[in-house]
Protein backbone atom coordinates (compact mmCIF):
# COMPACT_ATOMS: atom_id res chain seq x y z
CA UNK A 1 0.00 0.00 0.00
CA UNK A 2 1.05 3.54 -0.82
CA UNK A 3 -0.27 6.75 -0.93
CA UNK A 4 -0.74 7.69 -4.19
CA UNK A 5 -1.16 11.85 -3.80
CA UNK A 6 -2.36 14.20 -1.41
CA UNK A 7 -4.45 17.31 -2.76
CA UNK A 8 -4.45 21.02 -1.58
CA UNK A 9 -7.10 23.47 -2.51
CA UNK A 10 -4.89 26.80 -3.51
CA UNK A 11 -6.39 30.38 -4.62
CA UNK A 12 -3.22 31.17 -6.56
CA UNK A 13 -2.75 27.65 -9.19
CA UNK A 14 -0.34 29.28 -11.38
CA UNK A 15 1.72 31.00 -8.86
CA UNK A 16 1.49 27.64 -6.28
CA UNK A 17 2.64 25.58 -9.41
CA UNK A 18 5.72 27.82 -9.68
CA UNK A 19 6.58 27.56 -6.29
CA UNK A 20 6.37 23.99 -5.36
CA UNK A 21 8.48 23.18 -9.10
CA UNK A 22 11.56 25.74 -8.22
CA UNK A 23 12.09 24.99 -4.66
CA UNK A 24 11.10 21.67 -5.04
CA UNK A 25 12.18 20.20 -8.36
CA UNK A 26 8.53 19.40 -8.91
CA UNK A 27 7.94 18.74 -12.66
CA UNK A 28 4.13 19.42 -13.55
CA UNK A 29 1.70 18.10 -15.83
CA UNK A 30 -0.73 19.90 -18.43
CA UNK A 31 -3.00 21.93 -16.70
CA UNK A 32 -6.50 20.29 -16.53
CA UNK A 33 -9.56 22.65 -16.58
CA UNK A 34 -13.25 21.54 -16.16
CA UNK A 35 -15.43 24.55 -18.29
CA UNK A 36 -18.64 23.55 -16.65
CA UNK A 37 -17.80 23.97 -13.19
CA UNK A 38 -14.59 26.05 -13.51
CA UNK A 39 -12.47 23.39 -11.23
CA UNK A 40 -8.53 23.59 -12.33
CA UNK A 41 -5.59 21.18 -11.35
CA UNK A 42 -1.79 19.93 -11.79
CA UNK A 43 -0.22 17.11 -10.80
CA UNK A 44 3.19 17.64 -9.26
CA UNK A 45 5.72 14.85 -9.42
CA UNK A 46 8.67 14.37 -7.28
CA UNK A 47 11.80 12.29 -8.00
CA UNK A 48 10.31 9.26 -5.47
CA UNK A 49 7.41 8.90 -7.03
CA UNK A 50 5.50 11.28 -4.89
CA UNK A 51 2.26 13.09 -6.23
CA UNK A 52 0.91 16.71 -4.99
CA UNK A 53 -2.39 17.51 -6.91
CA UNK A 54 -2.79 22.00 -6.73
CA UNK A 55 -6.21 22.07 -7.41
CA UNK A 56 -8.41 25.80 -7.83
CA UNK A 57 -11.91 26.68 -8.31
CA UNK A 58 -13.08 30.51 -8.43
CA UNK A 59 -16.01 29.72 -5.83
CA UNK A 60 -13.15 28.23 -3.57
CA UNK A 61 -10.78 30.62 -3.39
CA UNK A 62 -11.84 32.86 -0.76
CA UNK A 63 -12.40 30.32 1.31
CA UNK A 64 -10.54 30.02 4.91
CA UNK A 65 -7.71 28.12 5.56
CA UNK A 66 -8.11 24.83 7.61
CA UNK A 67 -4.90 25.39 10.12
CA UNK A 68 -5.44 24.25 13.73
CA UNK A 69 -8.26 22.30 12.43
CA UNK A 70 -8.06 18.54 12.63
CA UNK A 71 -7.08 17.20 9.30
CA UNK A 72 -3.99 17.87 7.19
CA UNK A 73 -1.39 19.15 9.26
CA UNK A 74 1.78 19.45 7.13
CA UNK A 75 3.17 18.42 3.91
CA UNK A 76 7.08 16.98 4.36
CA UNK A 77 9.61 17.14 1.88
CA UNK A 78 12.98 15.12 2.80
CA UNK A 79 15.89 17.04 1.47
CA UNK A 80 18.42 14.55 1.91
CA UNK A 81 20.81 15.97 4.22
CA UNK A 82 21.15 18.21 7.64
CA UNK A 83 22.99 20.78 5.27
CA UNK A 84 20.44 20.56 2.78
CA UNK A 85 17.53 21.01 5.35
CA UNK A 86 19.48 24.06 6.28
CA UNK A 87 20.23 25.41 2.90
CA UNK A 88 16.27 24.82 1.49
CA UNK A 89 15.42 26.55 4.62
CA UNK A 90 17.04 29.54 3.53
CA UNK A 91 16.18 29.97 0.53
CA UNK A 92 12.32 29.40 1.41
CA UNK A 93 12.85 32.04 3.98
CA UNK A 94 14.83 34.33 1.57
CA UNK A 95 11.65 33.78 -1.16
CA UNK A 96 9.72 35.14 1.44
CA UNK A 97 7.98 32.02 3.35
CA UNK A 98 7.38 32.49 6.91
CA UNK A 99 9.61 30.86 9.02
CA UNK A 100 8.01 29.09 11.90
CA UNK A 101 10.97 27.01 13.96
CA UNK A 102 14.42 26.71 12.28
CA UNK A 103 16.46 23.71 11.52
CA UNK A 104 16.95 21.89 14.76
CA UNK A 105 17.00 17.91 16.18
CA UNK A 106 13.21 17.60 17.58
CA UNK A 107 12.35 15.60 20.87
CA UNK A 108 11.77 12.75 18.74
CA UNK A 109 14.87 12.92 17.15
CA UNK A 110 13.93 13.96 13.63
CA UNK A 111 16.28 17.36 11.88
CA UNK A 112 13.51 18.89 10.87
CA UNK A 113 12.30 23.26 9.97
CA UNK A 114 8.67 24.46 9.56
CA UNK A 115 7.51 27.14 7.22
CA UNK A 116 4.63 28.00 5.65
CA UNK A 117 3.78 28.10 1.57
CA UNK A 118 2.75 31.55 0.08
CA UNK A 119 -1.08 30.21 0.55
CA UNK A 120 -0.11 29.46 4.19
CA UNK A 121 0.09 25.68 4.03
CA UNK A 122 2.84 24.18 6.66
CA UNK A 123 5.51 22.65 5.05
CA UNK A 124 7.97 20.55 7.22
CA UNK A 125 11.69 20.34 5.84
CA UNK A 126 13.60 17.16 7.20
CA UNK A 127 16.44 14.82 6.24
Amino acid sequence: MRIEHVAVWVADLEAMKDFYCRHFRGAASTRYHNDKTGFSSYFLYFDDGARLELMHRPDRADAPMQAERRGLAHLAFSAGTALEVERLTERLAAAGCELLSPPRLTGDGYFESCLLDPEGNCLEITL
